[in-house]
C-alpha cells in the first residue's frame, strides 16, 4: 500500500484524488490546501488540513499546486528522507534538501470533466534512483501509459502540449465566435474537429495539412480576410497562414 498526502484541490489535484482514491494499492493520508473552503469537498473522503505544519507522514508527497506557488511551498515541507513530486510540466526538480521528484500527468483538466485516467501519459523523473520505482509502480496503479521523462524532454512536452491543445482550444473559440456572428450552430463543426484530430494522432500532421494555405489558393484566402471584421482574427489568419506556406515551402 502507497500513502499518499497531496496539496493541492485544483483540476490537477482533483482528479489525481478521484483516481488515486479508487486506486486498490493507494491510500490518501491527507489532502492540503491553502484555503478551508476548497478542501469542503474531500472532508468526508480524507483527512484535511490548511497548515503545512500538520502534514502527516506518507511514502509519497504529491505536489499539485499552481506553479506559482510550487517552489515555495515544496521548500517549505522539504525535509530529509521526504520523497516530494510535484506535477507541473514546466519546472525542473525544486529542492535539494529532499528526494526531488517530478509525477506530471500529460492532459488538460477540467474539474467537472471526466477523464479515463487509464490513457493518460504519466512523465516520472526522480533525483534518486531508487525512488523512481516507488513513483512508477504508484504510476501504473492508474495509468497504463508511463514514461522516463527528463527535465528538458518536459518542458519541450509542456511547450508542444501549448501548441496542440491550448492554441488550439483558442482556434475552436474563434470558429465559435464566427459561427455565432453569423447564426450558424457551432455543432455543425463537430464531425470536422474529430476528423482532424483523429487524422493527426494516426499521421504526422503535416503530412494531413489541407486547407487554402497549402494550396496556395490566394483567392480564397482573400476573400476569407475580408470576411474578418476583427482586426485581431485577421492577424491571427495572416500569421497561420504564412506559417502553413514557410513550412511546406510555398510561395506566399
Amino acid at each position: 500500500m502507497i500513502q499518499i498526502t497531496l496539496l493541492g484541490t485544483g483540476n490537477v489535484a482533483t482528479h489525481l484524488f478521484k483516481v488515486l482514491h479508487a486506486a486498490d494499492n493507494v491510500k490518501i493520508n491527507q489532502i492540503y490546501n491553502h484555503s478551508l473552503a476548497n478542501l469542503t469537498p474531500f472532508e468526508k473522503a480524507v483527512k484535511t488540513t490548511t497548515n503545512l505544519e500538520e502534514l502527516e507522514e506518507s511514502d509519497v508527497f504529491i505536489v499539485a499546486l499552481k506553479d506559482d506557488f510550487m517552489e515555495e511551498t515544496i521548500k517549505k515541507i522539504a525535509k530529509p528522507g521526504r520523497l516530494i513530486a510535484h506535477t507541473s510540466g514546466s519546472l525542473p526538480l525544486l529542492q535539494k534538501n529532499c528526494r526531488n521528484a517530478v509525477f506530471y500527468p500529460l492532459q488538460t483538466f477540467s474539474k467537472n470533466t471526466a477523464v479515463d485516467f487509464t490513457e493518460i501519459p504519466l512523465c516520472l523523473e526522480t533525483e534518486h534512483k531508487e525512488d523512481y520505482a516507488i513513483l512508477e509502480n504508484l504510476a501504473k496503479s492508474i495509468s497504463k501509459k508511463v514514461y522516463t521523462i527528463s527535465t528538458l524532454q518536459r518542458k519541450s512536452l509542456h511547450l508542444s502540449a501549448v501548441f496542440v491543445c491550448n492554441f488550439v482550444n483558442h482556434l475552436y473559440g474563434i470558429g465559435e465566435d464566427l459561427c455565432k456572428e453569423n447564426q450558424v450552430p457551432y455543432s455543425i463543426l463537430t464531425s470536422l474537429i474529430r476528423e482532424t484530430a483523429q487524422k493527426a494522432t494516426k499521421n504526422s500532421p503535416s503530412e494531413v495539412q489541407t486547407g487554402p494555405a497549402i494550396r496556395n489558393d490566394q483567392e480564397t484566402i482573400n476573400r476569407h480576410l475580408s470576411q474578418l471584421s476583427s482586426a485581431n482574427f485577421k492577424e491571427i489568419y495572416t500569421l497561420l497562414t504564412q506559417s502553413i506556406q514557410n513550412k511546406h515551402g510555398k510561395k506566399l
